[in-house]
């Protein structure tokens, strides 16, 4: 007998596929799992990978067994509880014969399937099925996008790209022209009664025209052209008045974190300008937007009319597809509200794409001032939603920018 022991290493992608499978399988599981798992994390942590946990009732695989079958007695010593045709209550707190319990018999229970995500992985299945609403190739740019066109026939190329129908259109008509005066002359002189040399030899001359030459080769030409590109630029607007208190910033900073990483990660031609705004707006940098600790009074208008210059001056409407994202407590005074209502109607919607407002309104469910007034905005453009929780910043983005579905 022969023992054959296999010592090759095993390849570090062995499992990739199997891997892939099981995320496309029990993608809607995951996602749960990774949108609770971004609810708790810090800001810092947000593009990092992670590990998920799904409940095993949620990957169990069916399974064929044989069925008992017949009639069976059984002979139970000891029994003092029960007779023939009472019903016996299920135990409480088995979990259902997967496993053990840490609940002490307090109910159900259920084993979990712990799953290690990459930060590729994970960002993939973060940003899965979002995408920026009216999205459209409105621009060339600077090109980084072709598609091979058909630009007629050439005389050479490779085997694969030659065209028979054309060849043999190409050697047809090169016979038609060469042989028609030959067959021409054989006429006159089976006309004139020639000697049969003459004739035999015309004929001859006739037969040895080829009937495919490599002069009627014709292959397929293709040429690249420059497609259009989605170019885009999204506002983020953020209200860092006095108002907006410390919670409150920091549920802002994780939506505009999360979106900032969305459009960097899936886009490759999105502009991202950020403006915050007290009682005067300025143009800031990304690390200025996040960390500066500025505040002030509130004046909502300076922010929608900056970010109406800068579209106008950087990013004209015909070459650019603008998008405005506004994160405010929605407390303005006075009549900012409604003049940031009527100039966002007026002025912005017609160039934009699409406006998202996100509240991050007090506790005591009084409805701010400025969302008063954007409630009464009525535009497929405009959408505005309500933020009072970490965990409620993923899901209100995935509501705002979810993926339009295709006729």
């Amino acid at each position: 007998m022969s023992i054959i022991i296999d010592r090759r290493l095993n390849d570090r992608n062995k499992n990739a596929v199997n891997r892939q499978r099981f995320l496309r399988r029990y993608k809607e599981q995951i996602r749960k799992s990774v949108g609770d798992i971004v609810a708790r994390r810090s800001i810092k942590e947000m593009e990092q990978g992670g590990t998920v946990t799904i409940p095993t009732k949620d990957i169990s695989e069916p399974t064929f067994h044989h069925g008992g079958g017949g009639d069976h007695e059984y002979v139970n010593t000891g029994n003092r509880n029960f007779n023939a045709g009472d019903h016996i209550p299920r135990p409480e707190g088995s979990g259902g014969g997967q496993g053990g319990s840490d609940q002490g018999g307090g109910g159900d229970s259920q084993d979990s399937f712990t799953f290690a995500l990459s930060r590729e992985e994970f960002m993939n299945l973060f940003f899965d099925d979002l995408e920026l609403p009216h999205l459209v190739r409105n621009a060339l740019g600077d090109v980084k996008e072709f598609k091979w066109q058909r630009a007629g026939y050439t005389r050479s190329g490779v085997p694969a790209n030659l065209s028979v129908v054309r060849s043999l259109r190409t050697a047809m008509a090169r016979r038609i022209a060469i042989g028609a005066p030959l067959r021409r002359q054989l006429l006159e002189l089976e006309a004139e009664h020639a000697a049969a040399e003459e004739i035999e030899a015309m004929r001859r001359r006739i037969e040895r025209i080829p009937f495919l030459d490599e002069i009627d080769l014709r292959y397929r030409h293709r040429v690249k052209v420059p497609q259009p590109i989605s170019r885009a630029v999204m506002f983020c607007l953020m209200d860092v008045s006095a108002s907006m208190t410390e919670d409150k910033k920091d549920l802002a900073k994780r939506f505009f974190t999360l979106l900032y990483l969305f459009l960097t990660r899936k886009y490759e031609h999105v502009e991202v300008v950020f403006v915050r705004h007290t009682d005067d707006a300025q143009e800031v940098d990304e690390d200025t937007f996040f960390h500066d600790p500025k505040s002030g009074g509130t004046v909502v208008l300076s922010a929608l009319k900056l970010m109406r210059e800068i579209a106008v001056e950087r990013f004209p409407a015909d070459a650019w597809n603008i998008y405005g994202a506004q994160v405010s407590d929605g407390d303005a005074f006075g009549a900012d509200p409604e003049k940031s209502r009527s100039f966002l109607v007026d002025q912005l919607l017609p160039l934009l794409r699409y406006f998202a407002y996100v509240e991050v309104p007090d506790r005591n469910g009084r409805v701010s001032p400025l969302s008063y007034s954007y409630q009464r905005i009525a535009s497929e453009r405009f959408a505005m939603r309500n933020v009072t929780a970490p965990g409620e910043v993923y899901p209100v983005l995935r509501e705002l920018f979810k993926r339009e579905a295709t006729a």
